[in-house]
Parts: structure tokens; sequence; C-alpha cells
């Protein structure tokens, strides 16, 4: 990984100490202060992510072997959510939910993170380098490299509309537990239902990628997504237990979608090197991960307009407020209807998109194939020269 990359890791875990730690502020001047913080601790988790997604690319040029890099790294994914998801609720609760218990939260979840940032840069220092990436000199430039590569705009839009269902999804999640399911603390088993399955099944999408092929495979995962955020509309009248079970069958389609997206990215970049001559890895990644960024940020506030507009009434830890029907119906709609919405307006691109890296929209640069000779008599002066003729021929 480059240096820049490495100074990310130094960054990013002070900052997002500094955002649970907040000074004393209230109305306007804490919401600046969170946003200010946010938006260096996203900026210093770009300058990580870009080259983390465009190793596989770099590190290899045969597709199984880049599948089975982005299996290993989803897998330690999972755990690392599993122990960090398990962590954090466990020291923000641990005194009432008090400033001081989600500061302490705050600094091991940034320990956490040095740890998996330092380590993903110091253990790939000595890793292969089968190809360098270039970079775009602008922003322009790097829009219009992205314009012209109609695969990859097809399947970025399609990561873009599932990484929102995503996010609206963990968004409704406290909400689901406590109004849909009836107690705060289920959100522990409901994000082990979601969360878990990243490791035990992603074996089972790696070999069907290999089987099926990656695009048939994000289908599967694709459709399966979708039918259990459906199921999950059905909890308020079926019971908690099929709502743990909607919820295990989206962490299993879940555990499809975080590696056969960039299974998929890594080889339309290796078709587009192979179709171009370039090494442009950078520039998609760094586009890829701008979209996915801004589709989880955008989830927590889609949700929030859901409640607004179905009268979702505030509340704090001591003094719940009981809720009207409608926004307990925006609740579950929020946390199944609406991802499973975006997720079928992903499938459109998703069948769009083009494994072949003729489908760019790029014209060929190779020069045409040459028109075969044409056979044109040659008049001879003698009998000899027909004959040499004849033998040429």
């Amino acid at each position: 990984m480059p240096e820049a990359d490495a100074q990310s890791y130094r960054c990013n875990p002070p900052l997002f100490v500094l955002l649970f730690a907040a000074p004393p502020l209230r109305g306007a001047a804490a919401a600046g202060y969170v946003a200010v913080v946010f938006l260096l601790a996203a900026t210093a988790y770009a300058v990580f992510q870009v080259p983390y997604v465009t190793m596989p690319a770099e590190m290899t040029e045969d597709p199984a072997e880049r599948g089975r890099i982005l299996g290993w790294r989803v897998g330690f994914l999972g755990v690392a959510i599993l122990l960090s998801g398990a962590l954090a609720p466990a020291l923000a609760q641990a005194d009432g939910g008090s400033p001081a218990s989600y500061r302490l939260m705050g600094a091991a979840v940034a320990v956490l993170l040095a740890l998996g940032m330092f380590g993903a840069w110091f253990t790939t220092r000595w890793a292969p380098r089968a190809a360098r990436s270039e970079s775009e000199p602008s922003l322009r430039a790097q829009l219009a490299t992205a314009r012209s590569h109609r695969p990859f705009l097809y399947l970025a839009g399609m990561w873009t509309l599932q990484a929102l269902a995503v996010g609206v999804m963990l968004a409704g999640v406290q909400y689901f537990a406590t109004y849909t399911l009836g107690s705060p603390t289920a959100v522990t088993p409901l994000f082990a239902c979601l969360i878990g399955p990243l490791v035990l099944y992603m074996p089972l999408w790696s070999g069907l990628s290999r089987r099926w092929g990656v695009k048939n495979a994000q289908w599967a995962a694709s459709l399966l997504f979708l039918a259990g955020a459906l199921l999950l509309a059905l909890t308020p009248t079926a019971g908690p237990g099929l709502g743990y079970a909607a919820v295990a069958v989206v962490g299993v389609a879940y555990a499809g979608l975080q590696l056969l997206p960039l299974t998929m990215l890594a080889d339309t970049l290796a078709a587009d090197a192979a179709r171009t001559g370039k090494r442009r890895a950078g520039t998609f990644t760094g586009l890829w991960t701008a979209a996915e960024t801004l589709a989880f940020a955008l989830g927590a506030g889609v949700f929030a307009l859901v409640l607004a507009v179905t009268g979702f009434r505030s509340s704090d830890a001591d003094h719940q407020v009981a809720q009207p029907e409608a926004a307990l119906t925006g609740i579950t709609a929020g946390m199944s209807v609406l991802p499973a919405v975006l997720t079928a307006a992903s499938l459109w691109l998703l069948h769009r998109y083009r494994e072949d890296p003729a489908g760019a929209t790029e014209p060929d640069s190779s020069p045409a194939p040459a028109p075969a000779p044409l056979s044109v008599p040659v008049p001879s002066e003698s009998p000899r020269q027909e004959e040499n003729n004849t033998r040429v021929d």
C-alpha cells in the first residue's frame, strides 16, 4: 500500500475517538462539530479504502486467485464486524448509556480500527504486484473515464442501490427491535443474525461464483436479499420468530453482496486493462468508494425521512413516547419494503451489466483486420513468366 495509505491509519482512529468524545455542545454547534469530524474521518477512511479495494486487481491477474483473496478479506471483515458489533453496544451501555461510556466505546473501537488498518498496510508491503495502476490528473478526467466505460457504470450503479438498501436497513435495526419486536435489547440477536452468516456462508458464495459465474451468483444473492426483506415485512402479524428468520435470510444474502460485487469489480478492472492497455484501477475504485460511502451515509438519512413522513415522535432513553400507528408501520416498511424496492431497482442494472469487456462504450483502438488479398490475374508476356506466376500463386 502507498505511504498516503499508511498515514490514514494514523488519522482515522483518533478521529473516530473525537467523534464520540464531543464537547458538551447543543443544537447547531453540536451538529457542526459532528459534521466536521465525521467528514475528516470519512476522508481518512477513503484514503485507506481506495488502495485497499484496488490491490486485488494489482496483486494477481488470475480471476480465481482474486476471488480467493476477496473471500478471505470479507471473512475477516465479518469477524471484525461481529467483534466490534458485540463490543460497542456492551461498552456504550455499561454505565447506563452515559457520555463517558460512549467515549470508552469510541476509544475501544478505535484500537480495533488501528489494528486492522495497520495490519493490512504492514502485511501487504511485500505482496506481489502484477501491475501498477495509473491515475487520472483531475476529477473531471476520472468522471469522463467512468462515463466511457459502460460495464463499470452499470456495476457501480447496481452496488450503490444495494448499498443504500443495506444502509437503510442497518439504520432501522434499533427502531425495528424497539418498536416492532418490542425490546431494545433485541438489536443484539438481530445484529448477530445479520452479520453471523457473513463468516459462515462466505465459502458458499465463493464456490457458487466459481461454479455458476460471478454474475449469476450475484443474481442469486440479490434475489435472496429481496426475498428476505419482503419476508421481514410480515413480522408484525407473524411474530418475532419470523423477524429473526427473515434477518438471517438477509444475512446469508448480505454475505454474497459483500463478496460478489467486489469480485465483479476486480474482473471488470482486469478486462479494462486487457482491452485498453491502461491500468486505471485507482480511478475506478476511487469512484466506487465514493459512491459506496455516499450510499451508506444516505441510508440513515432516508430512514430518518421515512420516520418524519410517518409521524415518528422523538424520545430519549428515560422517557419513551407512544408512537402513532403510522409511525410503527413506517418503521417496518422502512426496514423491509424500502430496501426491497431499492434492491429490485438494482436488478435492472445487474441485467445490463456485461462481463465481456467489449460491452464498454469506448471504441476499440485495435487495428481492424486487413482485408483478404484479391486474386487479380496478372497478364504474362511469355509462357515462362506465366509459369512463374502460377508457382507464386
